[in-house]
C-alpha cells in the first residue's frame, strides 16, 4: 500500500469512528428522550393519586376512593403483558424504530384521553370509564417500550460500554418521574386546593402531550442499529426459514425470561413504592404536607438520574451481578428498619434522608439491570425476551404495588405493611441473581 493510500485508509478509518461515536450519542438521546416522555405520560397519574381520587372515584370514603384511584393505575399494567407480546415482536420483526415510534403514538392518546376527560360530576359513570381506557392504551404502549429502547441503547453502545448505556434506560425512567413529581410539587405548592381540582391538575398531562411532536421527531432522527440489519440481511438470504420471535424465545430461552423475570420483581416494586406511592403513603401516614413530600420524592429521583449510569458503567468493569446483588440485598435488610424509623420519627427532613438511602440501593440494583437483562437474548428475539419477563413482573408484582401496599396497611392497621411487600420482592430477585448466575455469567458478552 502506497503511503497516500495508507494515509486515505487510516482518514477514512478515523472518519468512521467518529461517524459511529456521534450515531451511538444520538441514539443514546433519543432513547432517553423518548423514554422519559413515555414514563412521565404513564407515572404521572400516579401522583395526582388523591386528587383524582376525589374527582373520577368518589365513594363517600377518603380510602375506598384511593383504593379505586390505585387499582386504575394497576389497570394500566394489566395490557402491559399484550403491549409486550404485539410491540415486542415487531420491535424483533420490524425494527425497534417502528415499534418506538408507534408506543410514542399510544402513550400520547392514552395522555390526551385523561387530559381533556370530564369528571363525575359532569359525565357521571362514563368518566372513571374514560379513565380506565386511557389507563389500558397507556399500557399496552409502555409494554412495548422498555424491550424496544433497551435493545435500542445496547445495539449501539460499544460491548464494553453496555452497561452505561443501557443504565440511560434507569435513568430517563428516573427522570421521567422526576419531572412528573416537581410538576406535582410545583402546582400542590402555589395552587389552593379548589384550584388544583378545577383545573391544575389537567396541566401535568397537557405537558406530556409533547411527547408526540417531541418524541417522533427525535427518533425519527436515528438510524436502525447495526445488529439488526444485521438480522434483516440474514432473514433476506435465508427466506425459507421460519422464524417466530415469541415461539423462539419461549422455546430456546425460557431459563433466561425466568432470570429476568425474577430480576423485575424488585426493581418494579421498589421503583413504584419507594418512587410513585411514597408521596401519597407520605401524607396518609406519616402527615407530612404534600408539597414536601412531593419534593424529598424529587431528591431521590435526582440521585437516581445521577447515579444509574454511574453504576451502569461501574458494572462493564467489575461485572452486573455483584452490584446488583449488593444492592438487592440492602434493600432486603433496610426496608423495615427504615419505615419504621420514619413512621416513629415523621418529619420532611426524615423523609428525604429515607429517599436517599432508598435510591443509592435501587440505582445500584436498577442502573446494571438492564443490560443485564438484555445480555441474556440474541439480538434477534432480544426485544421479545426482555419485553416478556419485565412487563409480566411488573404487572404482577409492580403495578399493583401501590393497591397491595394501601390494602395491606388497612387490613393490618400497621403504615409498617408495605416493609413486607418489598422485602419479599427483594428475596424474590436475590433468588433469581443467585439461581441465574451461570445464565448471566455465560451471556454477559452477548
Amino acid at each position: 500500500m502506497t503511503e497516500l493510500a495508507a494515509t486515505h485508509a487510516m482518514s477514512e478509518s478515523g472518519a468512521g469512528k467518529t461517524a459511529s461515536r456521534f450515531s451511538s450519542r444520538r441514539a443514546v438521546i433519543a432513547a432517553v428522550a423518548g423514554n422519559t416522555l413515555e414514563w412521565y405520560d404513564f407515572a404521572v397519574y400516579g401522583f395526582f393519586a388523591l386528587t383524582l381520587a376525589k374527582l373520577f372515584f368518589p365513594a363517600g370514603d377518603a380510602t375506598v376512593s384511593l383504593l379505586l384511584t390505585v387499582a386504575t393505575f394497576g389497570v394500566g399494567f394489566v395490557m402491559r403483558p399484550v403491549g409486550a407480546l404485539v410491540l415486542g415482536t415487531l420491535a424483533d420483526r420490524r425494527g425497534r424504530k417502528v415499534a418506538l415510534s408507534l408506543t410514542i403514538l399510544l402513550m400520547a392518546l392514552g395522555t390526551a384521553m385523561i387530559a381533556f376527560a370530564p369528571t363525575y360530576a359532569t359525565a357521571g359513570a362514563w368518566a372513571p370509564a374514560i379513565i380506565v381506557l386511557a389507563r389500558l392504551i397507556q399500557g399496552f404502549s409502555a409494554g412495548g417500550e422498555i424491550g424496544g429502547a433497551t435493545a435500542f441503547l445496547v445495539e449501539h453502545a460499544p460491548p464494553a460500554r453496555r452497561g452505561l448505556y443501557a443504565s440511560w434506560q434507569q435513568a430517563s425512567q428516573a427522570g421521567a418521574l422526576l419531572l412528573g413529581s416537581l410538576t406535582g410539587a410545583l402546582l400542590t405548592g402555589l395552587l389552593p386546593q379548589a384550584e388544583l381540582e378545577a383545573w391544575g391538575w389537567r396541566v401535568p398531562f397537557l405537558i406530556g402531550l409533547l411527547i408526540a411532536p417531541v418524541g417522533l421527531y427525535i427518533r425519527s432522527r436515528v438510524d436502525e442499529t447495526e445488529a439488526f440489519k444485521a438480522i434483516l440481511r440474514e432473514r433476506t438470504a435465508r427466506p425459507e426459514t421460519d422464524f417466530s420471535p415469541l415461539r423462539d424465545t419461549l422455546g430456546q430461552h425460557r431459563a433466561a425470561v425466568i432470570t429476568g423475570f425474577g430480576i423485575t420483581i424488585a426493581w418494579t416494586v421498589c421503583t413504584y413504592f419507594f418512587l410513585v406511592t411514597m408521596p401519597t403513603y407520605a401524607v396518609r401516614q406519616l402527615g407530612v404536607p404534600q408539597s414536601a413530600s412531593l419534593l424529598a420524592n424529587s431528591v431521590g429521583l435526582a440521585l437516581i438520574v445521577v447515579l444509574a449510569p454511574v453504576f451502569g458503567a461501574w458494572s462493564d468493569k467489575v461485572g452486573r451481578r455483584p452490584i446488583m446483588l449488593a444492592s438487592v440485598v440492602g434493600l432486603f435488610l433496610l426496608s423495615w428498619p427504615m419505615l419504621l424509623w420514619l413512621t416513629g420519627q415523621p418529619s420532611a427532613f426524615n423523609l428525604m434522608l429515607a429517599q436517599i438511602v432508598f435510591a443509592v440501593l435501587i440505582a445500584g440494583f436498577s442502573g446494571p439491570a438492564p443490560a443485564a437483562m438484555a445480555e441474556l437474548y440474541p439480538p434477534a428475539m432480544r426485544s421479545t425476551g426482555l419485553s416478556i419477563a419485565y412487563n409480566f413482573a411488573v404487572t404482577l408484582f409492580g403495578g399493583f404495588a401501590p393497591f397491595i401496599t394501601t390494602w395491606l396497611i388497612v387490613q393490618t392497621g400497621s403504615a409498617l405493611a408495605p416493609a413486607w411487600y418489598v422485602m419479599l420482592a427483594a428475596a424474590f430477585s436475590l433468588t433469581a441473581l443467585i439461581m441465574g448466575g451461570k445464565l448471566m455469567r455465560m451471556s454477559a458478552g452477548r
